[in-house]
């Protein structure tokens, strides 16, 4: 039976009123508090923020994209130079993605539109081929031929070195039917095997494996999964694939599929990170959520707000670029810890913005970073206390 020697997720707190968890999550690097968010160190940098500065807003633990590392620098170079730890500096726990999302949201051209409203990706479809044995599919970098498969995804985050490492599965848009995506979970399910079959081979107790529960949003598919990822040997479980094309359908099939899991084991909701979807998730049993939402709104000219602090919106952030805050001397949060708090005003963030200055967007991610894990932090308190609901109302723009 496959074992973690050097892993452990211990449960110190539930609520009453949610299936709502405080934990701790230990690893060869560190441990992790949770509910815990997880910042897309996509390439293996956080734009615009070194590793002491991620740490030093509170960052407990990072994300490396398999697809990109795999494609440059490569694998084999990150293991020379020591791993993805010591390659970029982290000594923090670090979770790596198994290459599927990407492959697969690249081939279709995008699903990103299911949930967040984009638009349709205008870039070739790279995705050539889906068999058995894996996906080939073209380098966006050089249209270099590639063929991913279980045994390799499994192989490249070794070489990685990352704490958590995720079984290798198709990950199919919202507009697929239900005959395509049953076909897709059973060939999910048949490379989860052979992920975990390559990773015990090799296994020496430093790195731990997350199964993903996928089935789209029919609630049997969804119970399928389960009952697979249920019945395997993982540390913990992803809940990954299409969660729906509104909110309130996603709201939905997260819930179902966190009514269905092993509540003894640490679950991932992948990709997902609006406030209040962490909110519903923290509600459902999520420990860990990850996305590149915080970093990328902040290269835009966005600064996440609490609902208490009563701006006059419905979002969850400002964007300091708009004239309004041309000269607003407060700054982003008055109640925030950050340096970019500490320091400036909206008024100059504005003009940093208007300046093409760079050290706005630095100084927006710091900030996003800091709320992201006060927010986290507020969350497990909240759970404590029960009164996570209370919490959300200080955070939530309705």
């Amino acid at each position: 039976m496959l074992s973690y020697p050097h892993f452990s997720f211990q449960i110190q707190n539930t609520s009453v009123k949610s299936r709502a968890r405080v934990g701790k999550l230990s690893t060869p690097h560190g441990e992790v508090a949770t509910p815990a968010f997880i910042f897309c160190a996509t390439k293996g940098a956080i734009k615009g923020a070194s590793p002491q500065q991620m740490k030093s807003a509170g960052t407990q633990i990072m994300l490396g994209n398999t697809y990109h590392l795999m494609l440059s620098p490569g694998g084999e170079l990150i293991e020379r130079l020591g791993g993805l730890h010591r390659f970029m500096a982290w000594d923090g726990p670090l979770l790596t993605d198994s290459g599927g999302f990407q492959v697969f949201s690249m081939g279709y051209g995008s699903v990103s539109h299911e949930i967040k409203k984009k638009q349709m990706d205008s870039r070739p479809k790279t995705v050539l081929k889906i068999t058995e044995e894996g996906v080939t599919f073209r380098s966006y970098l050089d249209g270099s031929l590639h063929v991913l498969t279980p045994e390799k995804s499994i192989q490249v985050q070794r070489q990685l070195g990352p704490d958590f490492v995720v079984v290798f599965d198709e990950c199919t848009p919202y507009h697929v039917d239900k005959s395509y995506t049953e076909k897709s979970l059973h060939l999910s399910h048949r490379w989860g095997l052979r992920c975990l079959q390559e990773f015990e081979q090799h296994h020496d107790g430093r790195q731990a494996l997350y199964g993903i529960l996928q089935g789209g949003v029919y609630p049997d598919l969804r119970q399928q999964a389960a009952e697979f990822v249920n019945s395997q040997p993982f540390f913990g479980h992803a809940v990954g694939g299409s969660l729906g094309e509104e909110k309130a359908e996603m709201y939905e099939v997260i819930d179902h599929s966190l009514s269905l899991l092993d509540s003894s084991r640490p679950v991932h909701l992948l990709g997902i990170g609006g406030i209040k979807d962490i909110f519903v998730g923290v509600a459902a049993g999520v420990d860990t959520f990850d996305c590149v939402h915080p970093t990328r709104l902040a290269r835009h000219g966005g600064a996440l707000i609490r609902a208490v602090q009563g701006e006059e919106t419905t979002r969850e952030h400002i964007v300091l670029s708009n004239r309004r805050h041309q000269q607003d001397e407060r700054p982003i949060d008055a109640t925030c810890p950050c340096e970019t708090c500490k320091v400036f005003s909206r008024a100059y963030l504005h003009y940093l913005f208007r300046a093409n200055e760079f050290l706005g967007i630095q100084a927006l991610i710091l900030h996003n970073v800091a709320y992201m894990n006060r927010l986290m932090q507020a969350i497990r308190e909240a759970i404590v206390t029960d009164r996570v609901e209370e919490e959300q109302r200080l955070w939530v723009h309705d």
